[in-house]
């Protein structure tokens, strides 16, 4: 398995992922903040292969040497199988590569069912960044 920055050639890939594993509300929020965290920082836009085919990808952000965990998606015959983990620890590398002071996870409703994920890699209730605003608001 291979975990690198989003490319232009995966977009239509990404959004596939995005439209399976998503709600139709959550996947018109998410691809919104997906195209513009790509305009303003595409290397907090991870996304996982497996033998050249995307599998999960994950969308971060940095505000106020903050950053946020956005959204994470894993087709759903790859999940339960640590690509989330890794995921999340990838991007966390980056977070620390750039000296942010504090890394929360947005707990919106559509996240709330895997925020026992990101408490199993240690990150607590405290960490949790509760907002319904969008990340345009929360990261412009």
């Amino acid at each position: 398995m291979d975990v690198r920055t989003f490319q232009l050639s995966d977009y239509r890939p990404v959004t596939q992922l995005l439209e399976t594993v998503l709600s139709e509300e959550c996947y018109e929020l998410t691809i919104e903040a997906f195209a513009r965290q790509l305009s303003w920082d595409s290397e907090l836009v991870l996304v996982a292969s497996i033998e050249g085919e995307i599998v999960g990808m994950i969308i971060g952000t940095i505000d106020n040497n903050k950053g946020y965990y956005y959204r994470i998606a894993v087709l759903p015959e790859y999940q339960r199988q640590g690509i989330g983990k890794l995921l999340i620890r990838s991007l966390r590398q980056r977070f620390e590569q750039r000296n942010v002071q504090k890394i929360m996870i947005t707990a919106d409703e559509h996240n709330e069912p895997i925020l026992k994920m990101y408490e199993s890699l240690g990150y607590a209730a405290t960490d949790f960044f509760r907002s319904f605003q969008k990340l345009s608001i929360v990261a412009g």
